[in-house]
């Protein structure tokens, strides 16, 4: 089976975390060098006619997509998976609707929300309202990118506690302003972490186990939240000692089911297939949130997916074997 695995092209100017694809490309390609596949890399940009030309010309049957932007825009993500639906080649994660729909967050939060999911309350700086203003004071709030991920301009900042409703639109303001883009405010959830990884085919839905995400010594100035520094500044303290955990006594036993509960559904509202991975916060009363829903989580071996695979005892080439198979129509 001829197979391209196409990765979005790196921009000068991209921070660290957009070189974290070239580490994807490489274990993914290795996992493949031990089956019967012939195996091209690909780089696609905007210019989508000649990536489409490349995959024709190459005879690829199946495209392993690793493309996480276009042009450095994450709103972009959607463009070449629906490309390769128009021109009828399969490829791996999940569809084009399906990309663009979670990884607009405020529009995947709207569908938890209409399915009966429990997301923490936005605000959308599209809907201005002075009404707002009861909602907004006296709560901490998370400032977030709408279509940004890997944590892209998340620092201890971004969580405020605002005295009117016009200074978290400053905030917004100035988060556009400095980092592009749209942004909006997420109630801040402050509690433990988790996140559900899923591995599913045509056949079953494999949910790895559960992770938390533990902030070790951070100083009561220091945000618990898994921000830019956190995942990729390794020097920084956050880096240093934000640590991964699968092990849990028997009290969390219930809240593990129900979070596994919880990302079975997403799996089945949003349609997502291949892999995915979903991201929670646990508030003081035990009640859990869903953040996010991530349609195409980062495969590197060092990142949450490998690990949950290694302790779910999967091979890591078995897993992608299994992504790719539930590609094909």
């Amino acid at each position: 089976m001829k197979i391209a695995i196409v990765h979005n092209k790196i921009s000068k100017g991209e921070g660290i975390d957009a070189y974290d694809v070239l580490k994807q490309v490489e274990a993914v390609a290795a996992a493949l060098d031990k089956g019967d596949y012939q195996v091209k890399v690909l780089e696609c940009s905007l210019d989508l006619e000649t990536i489409c030309t490349q995959l024709k010309t190459l005879g690829i049957e199946v495209v392993f997509n690793l493309v996480e932007s276009l042009g450095g825009y994450g709103s972009l993500i959607h463009l070449f998976p629906s490309v390769l639906e128009a021109i009828k080649i399969p490829f791996t994660g999940s569809s084009a609707d399906t990309l663009r729909l979670v990884s607009n967050k405020i529009l995947a939060k709207k569908m938890l929300l209409e399915a009966g999911l429990p997301t923490p309350a936005w605000i959308d700086p599209l809907e201005k309202e002075k009404s707002l203003e009861k909602q907004v004071v006296g709560k901490t709030w998370i400032i977030k990118s709408v279509w940004e991920h890997a944590s892209i301009g998340l620092n201890a900042a971004s969580v405020i506690s605002p005295g009117a409703v016009e200074e978290l639109y400053t905030s917004l303001l100035d988060k556009s302003e400095k980092y592009g883009g749209y942004w909006f405010a997420e109630e801040f959830i402050d509690g433990r972490e988790f996140n559900i990884s899923l591995l599913g085919n045509k056949e079953c839905l494999r949910i790895l186990p559960p992770a938390e995400i533990v902030f070790e010594d951070f100083s009561p100035d220091i945000p618990k939240i898994l921000d830019y520094a956190a995942k990729w500044i390794e020097s920084s303290f956050v880096y240093q000692h934000t640590k991964r955990c699968f092990s849990f006594s028997e009290e969390d036993l219930p809240l593990l089911q129900t979070l596994k509960t919880l990302s079975q559904k997403c799996w089945e509202i949003f349609g997502l297939r291949g892999y995915a991975r979903v991201d929670f916060r646990i508030d003081k009363y035990g009640q859990p949130w869903i953040l996010e829903v991530n349609a195409n989580p980062c495969l590197s071996p060092d990142a949450g997916f490998a690990a949950a695979l290694e302790k779910a005892g999967i091979n890591y080439s078995e897993a992608i074997r299994s992504i790719i198979e539930d590609s094909i129509f």
